[in-house]
């Protein structure tokens, strides 16, 4: 068929899913923003700047499975890396699209605004090569191929790719398919048939099975299969920190997280002397590792990644481990479930007049959590608190846990709202962070979205207070009227605003903004010197990781 350059490429992206793209406007894109004005399906949301634009997708990429971001090259693509970065870490898939000069003016290495003026127009592609895992400029003579070939690799990878559109080419004519896109995703029948072979005779000799779930499950479309596959063989599961709420955590067959030496003694027994344990691609940091004192068994470890099984040191390539899995349960033999013991339920009094603090406050917010939920918690204080708290089936769990950007997780939330406007969105960010993205507060206005927002006012950086500098100014942050920010931002809005400094104050604006059907923005005061027990020990502990024994938190 005949079509656009352009018209091609936002076709593409509608049949991954894509039904929003974010960025910001500029002279090499105009062009391409025209052209998704003119397009059925798709809605350019315009961001106050293009880091907050990477935030946004990659929110919106792991609800929707893939996002896309516009910005213009140079000044606009270089500040939107670092969240590009961030999704290459955590393997969310996404779209960079650039507006590039004129073809001919590259080609010909003219001197341009948002350049170095030195005529190299290979320097921008070099830095996303660091961060995506295609890239490509747009000619008409590729147009067709170099599209497919990177979002192909995109889907495949679970990666950000890289495409850069010339501001003269986007409405040029050329020949394309009518056919959609296809994301090859099948095994190689003889390697699928050996790798299920060696797992079933594993399987057979097993006492002690295990499951050990990282972040590429839910990449990967492993979480269904492997819900199947435990319901089935009931066998026991943990969890990483970087794939909380990714399996159910009110199981009874979920063991809690695996964090090497400060794994709960039941999840480290079950994981660490297992003679059947199935991973997902795990990826150990300090963060998530008790600092590297994992200890698999490897010689009963089955490894799933995207296209690689790897069991007990054997590879398996083009093995797709949705096929493994989905093949390996159809094997195996159903286990009846034993009738579970009711879970303890803690009794919760409020003590009306107490001030809040981190130990009271996140079991009280775990309570407010409903089945269902996206649960956005920024890096730090939010995701420490919130990661120990058992969340309700269904819910949906966002962080940063790898790349840990402080600020992502504002604009995350008006990806993520925007992926799903059918389900209730809680985030929970420290002033500190707050501060560094602020701006997309007003977006999420402008679209009358409702997220309900915590803000945990505690008058500075408290992660890196317990890090080094408990006293010192550096970790001190300005004291904003944080409640009064909304009405600055949306004057006629419609949003529910109210602070909490006492658990009596906290019950009443959790039920104030559960009934409320708006954007709610709760400001909650805490003592800057307050922290949950796990960033207590975090703290010092990443004290002496970063700086040794002779570092200044020695003093």
């Amino acid at each position: 068929m005949k079509t656009t350059i352009g018209a091609f490429l936002l076709k593409r992206l509608r049949q991954l899913g894509i039904r929003h793209v974010f960025g910001v406007p500029g002279d090499y894109n105009l062009q391409f923003l025209e052209q998704i004005k003119e397009a059925d399906g798709l809605e350019f949301i315009g961001t106050c700047n293009e880091l907050n634009a990477a935030y946004a997708a990659d929110g919106y990429a792991r609800l929707n499975g893939a996002a896309a971001i516009l910005t213009t090259y140079g000044v606009g693509e270089l500040s939107a890396i670092c969240g590009v970065a961030g999704a290459a870490a955590e393997h969310v898939p996404m779209v960079c699209i650039t507006g590039a000069p004129p073809l001919h003016a590259m080609e010909q290495g003219w001197l341009l605004h948002h350049t170095l003026a030195e005529g190299n127009y290979d320097d921008m592609l070099n830095c996303y090569r660091q961060f995506t895992v295609a890239q490509t400029r747009l000619t008409p003579l590729n147009a067709v191929t170099e599209t497919d070939r990177v979002l192909i690799a995109c889907q495949q990878e679970k990666r950000p790719v890289y495409i850069q559109l010339p501001s003269d080419v986007s409405y040029l004519t050329i020949d394309a398919p009518d056919e959609p896109l296809v994301i090859p995703s099948h095994s190689d029948p003889e390697r699928l048939e050996a790798a299920l072979a060696h797992l079933l005779e594993l399987w057979s000799e097993a006492r002690r099975p295990a499951l050990l779930i990282d972040m590429d499950a839910d990449r990967f479309g492993l979480a269904g299969p492997l819900r199947q596959l435990v319901a089935k063989a009931q066998i026991p599961y943990a969890s990483m920190t970087t794939a909380k709420g990714v399996l159910d955590e009110t199981d009874p067959l979920w063991l809690g997280h695996y964090i090497g030496r400060s794994s709960p003694p039941r999840a480290k027994e079950a994981v660490e002397t297992s003679d059947f344990l199935i991973a997902t691609a795990p990826r150990f940091t300090e963060a998530n590792s008790g600092h590297f004192s994992q200890s698999l068994p490897s010689a009963h470890t089955v490894q799933l990644g995207g296209r690689r099984t790897a069991i007990g040191g054997e590879f398996y390539e083009g093995v797709v481990a949705r096929d493994l899995v989905e093949a390996f349960t159809e094997r195996v033999g159903r286990v009846e479930a034993e009738a579970a013991p009711p879970r303890p339920q803690d009794g919760w009094i409020v003590e009306p007049s107490a001030a809040l603090t981190q130990a009271r406050l996140w079991p009280r917010i775990a309570r407010f959590i409903a089945p269902g939920d996206v649960v956005i918690a920024e890096s730090g204080t939010s995701n420490i608190g919130l990661t120990p708290q058992v969340l309700p089936a269904g819910t949906t769990y966002i962080t940063a846990n790898i790349w840990g950007s402080i600020g992502y997780t504002l604009p995350a939330v008006l990806g993520t709202a925007l992926a799903d406007e059918k389900r209730r969105h809680l985030l929970f960010i420290g002033d500190g962070s707050f501060q560094l993205t602020v701006q997309e507060l007003s977006t999420i206005l402008r679209l009358r979205l409702k997220p309900i927002i915590f803000l945990l006012n505690n008058r500075g950086y408290t992660i890196e207070r317990f890090i080094l500098g408990m006293k010192d100014a550096y970790n001190d942050v300005a004291n904003w009227r944080y409640t009064e920010l909304p009405g600055v931002f949306a004057p006629e809005g419609d949003f529910f605003v109210a602070q909490a400094g006492t658990e009596q104050e906290l019950e009443t604006v959790l039920q104030q903004a559960a009934a409320s059907g708006k954007l709610s923005f709760i400001e909650l005061h805490l003592d800057p010197f307050d922290a949950p027990d796990n960033l207590k020990k975090f703290g010092p502990a990443t004290a002496e990781f970063d700086y040794g024994p002779r570092g200044p938190q020695r003093a």
